[in-house]
Order: C-alpha cells, then sequence, then structure tokens
C-alpha cells in the first residue's frame, strides 16, 4: 500500500475517533436541567462536563449506581438555566452530635 492512501486512511480514523470522544461526556452547561435529569434517570449514571476542567460522574436518586459505602449525596451543577440540583456518589458523613 502506498503512503498517500495510507495516510488518507489513518487521517479518517483519528477525526472518527475524536469525534466519537466528543460525545462521550456532554456539558452540562450547555444543557437545560430537564435534559440533564432525563438523561441520569434514562442512562442511570452520567458523566457530565461541569467546567472547563471538571467533571464528575451524577447519578439517579434511588438506584444502585454507588458502591459501598457510597450513596447518592445531593449536589448542585451549572447548567443552561441556573443551577440544577443532581446526585453524586459520595461517603455518607456520620456527625452525629454525643
Amino acid at each position: 500500500m502506498s503512503a498517500r492512501p495510507l495516510t488518507v486512511l489513518m487521517t479518517v480514523g483519528t477525526v472518527l475517533a475524536a469525534t466519537g470522544l466528543a460525545d462521550a461526556r456532554p456539558d452540562s452547561r450547555a444543557m437545560g436541567c430537564a435534559e440533564i435529569h432525563a438523561m441520569i434517570q434514562g442512562r442511570r449514571a452520567v458523566v457530565l462536563t461541569t467546567g472547563p476542567n471538571t467533571y464528575d460522574r451524577y447519578v439517579r436518586q434511588f438506584g444502585n449506581e454507588c458502591d459501598w459505602p457510597e450513596v447518592p449525596m445531593s449536589a448542585y451543577i451549572p447548567s443552561r438555566d441556573g443551577d440544577c440540583p443532581v446526585y453524586r456518589c459520595e461517603e455518607p458523613v456520620n456527625n452525629f452530635p454525643n
């Protein structure tokens, strides 16, 4: 195989791979809160970009998407229409007074 077709095939492969990875982590700032909730409910757990260098995994409130001892804890993430209440897996804090 000559160098030119090989170069074209590698370029096309790279573009397709980069395009596929772009959809892998939706940006919460470009979505409405209802869209975020629908995505989380539909997929049970979603990794969302929340800022230029930040992302996290968000889950349904009632489900078994968290590994023990973590549980769904309330959080807020930026969305197109303001802060959006969601849940992410965290270890519960036992700060009960004695």
